[in-house]
C-alpha cells in the first residue's frame, strides 16, 4: 500500500494564517497529548511568527512554550519554520547567532527545522543547515515556490540538486500563496522524485481554492508528506483539512497513518476556540474566503490583508485595484522575488508607495534599498537597471554573502541585553527582537518581584 504522512499545522501556520498567531499556550495545552497520539509525521508548533507574537502580544516566553510542548508531545516530531539567515526576524544575522539559535532550538525540543530563503539563495541557508545536521536535527530545506519567467521546472530541479549536495535531510515545496496548480504540482513532484532520493514534503494554502486538488496530485506523484490543519482551523488562507484529505487518500489506496477517532477528538476541542475568535472578530471573513486574484497577482492572502490595512491607514482604499496591478510590476523590477516574508512585505509596501506618490520609486523603504544593495541575497532574475540607478545612484551592490560581512554578534547581543536576559535563550530573543524582548523581560521581572513580595506577606 502507498504511504503518505501528514504534518499538522494547527499549532502554528493555521493560527498564523487565520488569527494572526494569537493562540496562547494555555488554550491548546489540554489537547497536546491527544495530538501526539493521532499518527502525524510531525506537529508544526514553533517558528514563523510564533516567536514574535509570544513576546509582543501573548506575554509568553517562546522558549518556555516550546519546552512545555515537548514535555507533553513526546511521541511525534516537533517542527519549526526558520527563515535561514533571517532566523525569525526580518534581516540577516551573524553566523554565530544563527548557529546558536539553531542549537538552542533543537536543545529545547525541536526535531525538524524547515529552512527556507525568500530568494532561494542557498548561500543564506548553508550555516543553518550545517548546524541543524550537526545538532542531530532534521534539516528540511524548502524551495519558495512561485511562477515567473525565471522560475521554471528545470531551474527548480537544479536547485533541488544543489540542496541535496548541501547535506539537507529532506526537501519541501513551499507554496506560500497557494498558486501551485495540480498540474504544476504533479510535474514538479515527479521531477524532484526522479532527481532526488530525499523525502519530499509539500506545503500549500487554500487561498486560491487549488489546494485540495494540488495535494491529491502531489500524493499521486509520490510526495512523502503533506501539510494540513484540523478542519476547524482549515481553509481560507490556512491549509486544507486534515480529516478530509486523510479520508479521501485512504479511499484512493494510501496509508496515512492517522487515527480518525483521535482527529475528531482533537478537532472537537478546537471548534469552540475557533468560534471564540470568530466572535471576537480576530478571525475575519476575509481570511476564510477564496481569493482567486492571487492567481493573477501572485499575492499571498496575508499580504492582501496587509495591503488593505496600509491603504485604510492612508484613507486610500479606493487605490486598492491600482496597488494590485502595481505589485507584479514592482516584483518584475526587483528580479521576480518570491512573495514570501520578508519579500512580500517589501514588494507590497513599495507598490503602495508608488501608487500613493504618483511616481514610481519616488519614496523607497530602507528594506528595499538594502535588498537592492544585495543585503538579502541574489535576486532570482535581473533587477531593472533603471530602478537600481534611481535608488542607489553610483553605489555598487555587493555580490558576496551579506552575513559574511557582519562578523560575530552573540557577545555584543549579550552585552546589550543586559542583566534582564538571564539565559542564552533570552539573549537570542533580544538579538532578534530587541525592543519587544526588552519590554517582555521587564514585565517578567516585575511579575517575579510581585510574586516574591506576595510570598513574604503570606509568611
Amino acid at each position: 500500500m502507498k504511504k503518505i504522512r501528514f504534518t499538522e499545522t494547527v499549532l502554528r501556520d493555521a493560527g498564523q494564517s487565520l488569527i494572526a498567531t494569537r493562540l496562547p499556550y494555555d488554550k491548546f495545552e489540554p489537547i497536546l497529548e491527544t495530538l501526539d497520539q493521532a499518527g502525524y509525521y510531525s506537529l508544526e508548533c514553533w517558528g514563523g511568527a510564533t516567536f514574535d507574537t509570544c513576546l509582543r502580544y501573548l506575554n509568553e516566553d517562546p522558549w518556555e512554550r516550546l519546552r512545555n510542548i515537548k514535555k507533553i508531545a513526546k511521541k511525534t516530531k516537533l517542527q519549526m519554520l526558520l527563515r535561514g539567515q533571517n532566523l525569525l526576524g526580518y534581516k540577516h544575522y551573524p553566523d554565530d547567532v544563527v548557529r546558536s539559535f539553531v542549537a538552542k532550538s533543537i536543545e529545547n525540543g525541536i526535531d525538524v527545522i524547515r529552512i527556507f530563503d525568500a530568494l532561494n539563495d542557498l548561500r543564506n541557508l548553508e550555516v543553518s543547515v550545517a548546524e541543524t545536521v550537526k545538532r542531530g536535527g532534521v534539516a528540511q530545506v524548502a524551495i519558495s515556490y512561485t511562477t515567473s519567467p525565471v522560475h521554471t521546472l528545470e531551474n527548480y530541479v537544479k536547485l533541488i540538486k544543489q540542496i541535496e549536495a548541501m547535506g539537507a535531510s529532506s526537501l519541501c515545496i513551499k507554496d506560500m500563496a497557494g498558486v501551485m496548480s495540480p498540474a504544476e504540482c504533479f510535474d514538479l513532484v515527479t521531477a524532484i522524485k526522479k532527481n532526488s532520493k530525499l523525502p519530499l514534503h509539500v506545503h500549500t494554502h487554500c487561498t486560491t481554492g487549488l489546494a485540495y486538488m494540488t495535494y491529491l496530485k502531489a500524493a499521486e506523484a509520490g510526495a512523502d508528506v503533506i501539510d494540513t490543519s484540523l478542519s476547524s482551523f482549515s481553509g481560507g488562507t490556512s491549509q486544507p483539512a486534515t480529516e478530509t484529505l486523510s479520508y479521501a487518500l485512504k479511499q484512493l489506496g494510501f496509508d496515512t497513518g492517522l487515527k480518525p477517532d483521535v482527529l475528531k477528538q482533537a478537532n472537537d476541542f478546537f471548534k469552540p476556540i475557533r468560534d471564540e475568535y470568530i466572535k471576537s472578530g480576530l478571525m475575519d471573513a476575509l481570511v476564510m474566503g477564496t481569493e482567486t486574484d492571487a492567481l493573477t497577482y501572485q499575492i499571498p492572502g496575508g499580504m492582501l490583508s496587509n495591503l488593505v490595512s496600509q491603504l485604510k491607514q492612508q484613507n486610500a482604499l479606493d487605490k486598492f485595484q491600482a496597488v494590485l496591478e502595481e505589485t507584479p510590476r514592482v516584483r518584475k523590477d526587483l528580479g521576480y522575488p518570491p512573495l514570501v516574508t520578508p519579500m512580500s512585505q517589501m514588494v507590497g509596501v513599495q507598490a503602495v508607495a508608488n501608487v500613493l506618490a504618483g511616481e514610481r520609486y519616488k519614496n523607497v523603504s530602507k528594506e528595499v534599498r538594502a535588498y537592492l544593495r544585495g543585503e538579502y541575497g541574489k535576486a532570482p532574475g535581473e533587477i531593472d537597471p533603471e530602478v537600481l540607478t534611481k535608488v542607489l545612484g553610483d553605489e555598487k551592490p555587493i555580490t558576496e554573502r551579506f552575513a559574511a560581512t557582519l562578523g560575530d554578534g552573540l557577545e555584543a547581543g549579550r552585552t546589550e541585553a543586559g542583566p534582564l536576559a538571564g539565559s542564552l535563550e533570552d539573549v537570542l530573543s533580544y538579538i532578534v527582537f530587541p525592543a519587544v524582548a526588552e519590554k517582555f523581560f521587564k514585565q517578567r521581572a516585575e511579575k517575579q518581584a510581585n510574586r516574591v513580595a506576595y510570598s513574604i506577606v503570606k509568611l
